[in-house]
């Protein structure tokens, strides 16, 4: 019988020989070829749940790319005052095995705001199943009750929680992740605009094998067919997923396939060059960003997902870059596209 949740393994490794390969099969309509996208950009949510797995991995030298990270993030937790909100973040979300679905909600897509919004009005019964199914292998905090019923103050606590962790592990990396998330967008694109849909499904190789029908995953949890029954597939790019990637089990839930990017060197690099925190200084460190992330055109809604700010903020600050005479938009439909002017273009040059 199915369960609700989601199924992680960081430490995926293929089976010994003569052993059974654990395989998600996930089958497809030609409905569910055509309606198959790739989220916007760098998940907020989805990383700062994954990046909590990865920092407690019970092997961390298998990740040296990551080495730097978990040193600031683990000093930066030390010093938390709110150490009992922190805790109960950590038992939601152990290194391995389930993890609440209410935790990565859909809405996540149109970023970090939409998203808290979601969790904080998940069903009390929801909440209940999955934290149920989450206490049935792991050892949770009395304060997980409070949680379960549904009390309001406790799912404000949890996204505050979830939100100073962001601002300590995911925020000032911010920038690193988005460019990778990036890189493996434009891959897709490129196969996308090159053999349609299904040469974007193909590109998904050699982690996962297309045959036209159905998507293969190796090495996954358990093994498991999962059909999409024409609703499509949201495939969700991530700097923070481990080897294998991540669904949900839940037939109820949108069908979204996390799997991870090429890293592009890690968080241990240099520092960003010096034109960028000067442009930062002179217009503001968001404006700044949002003229980076503007460059080859995009949405207010692109915009607020890629900065993690609400759809409010990024209209407002694209309003007053537009007024300066540095971005022009275009209304398409319902939506309002935003490109660089060439005043724009030279001062982010």
């Amino acid at each position: 019988m199915l369960v609700s949740g989601t199924l992680l393994a960081t430490e995926t490794r293929p089976p010994p020989s003569g052993v059974h390969e654990t395989v998600l099969r996930i089958h497809f309509t030609p409905d569910d070829v055509t309606r198959t996208r790739v989220a916007p950009g760098a998940d907020p949510v989805w990383e700062l749940i994954l990046s909590l797995h990865l920092f407690q991995a019970r092997r961390p030298e298998r990740d040296p790319l990551l080495a730097g990270w978990r040193r600031d993030v683990a000093a930066g937790l030390r010093v938390n005052p709110d150490a009992d909100s922190v805790r109960l973040l950590f038992a939601l979300n152990p290194p391995q095995g389930y993890f609440p679905d209410f935790l990565t909600p859909f809405d996540s897509r149109a970023g970090l705001v939409p998203a808290f919004d979601a969790i904080r009005s998940t069903p009390a019964a929801n909440l209940r199943r999955d934290l149920t199914l989450l206490a049935a292998d792991n050892r949770l905090p009395p304060s997980v009750s409070a949680l379960a019923r549904g009390d309001t103050d406790a799912l404000h606590r949890l996204t505050g929680s979830m939100a100073s962790y962001r601002e300590l592990a995911i925020v000032p990396y911010w920038n690193r992740i988005e460019s990778a998330v990036e890189a493996d967008r434009g891959q897709r694109g490129r196969a996308m605009l090159a053999d349609g849909a299904e040469g974007l499904l193909a590109s998904l190789r050699p982690a996962m094998r297309w045959d036209g029908q159905i998507l293969e995953v190796r090495h996954y949890p358990v093994s498991r067919d999962l059909y999409l029954d024409g609703r499509g597939l949201l495939l969700v790019p991530s700097f923070f997923c481990a080897r294998t990637p991540v669904t949900l089990v839940d037939p109820d839930l949108p069908p979204v396939l996390v799997y991870p990017v090429d890293r592009l060197g890690g968080l241990d690099q240099p520092p960003e060059p010096g034109r960028h925190h000067a442009l930062a200084a002179l217009l503001g460190r968001t404006r700044a960003r949002v003229l980076e992330v503007v460059d080859g055109g995009c949405s207010t809604s692109e915009i607020a997902h890629r900065l993690a700010i609400s759809p409010a903020a990024a209209s407002q600050h694209a309003a007053v870059l537009r007024n300066a005479g540095l971005l022009a938009s275009r209304r398409d439909g319902n939506t309002m596209v935003h490109t660089l002017t060439p005043l724009g273009r030279a001062m982010l040059e």
